[in-house]
């Protein structure tokens, strides 16, 4: 398959790859979701309610912030 390289230790295992981003750059993308997909699974989960609430909440406070500094220009 081209535009991708193993890399390998001094005994010839594979131990790293390297992928063209511009041919393979949607394969990457999907791997990385897996990876962080699996790395995420032991977290506990938070209710849609409140991570809803923060979002609004946070999105207040930067258009707050954001608008005070527009008035100051």
């Amino acid at each position: 398959m081209g535009g991708i390289q193993f890399v390998t230790d001094e005994k010839g295992r594979k131990v790293g790859v390297l992928i063209d981003l511009k041919k393979h750059g949607a394969l990457w993308e999907d791997f990385w979701d897996g990876l962080v997909s699996e790395s995420r699974r032991k977290e506990k989960s938070v209710p849609y309610e409140q991570y809803r609430a923060g979002r609004l909440r946070r999105a207040r406070a930067w258009l707050s912030i954001h608008l005070r500094s527009r008035r100051r220009r």
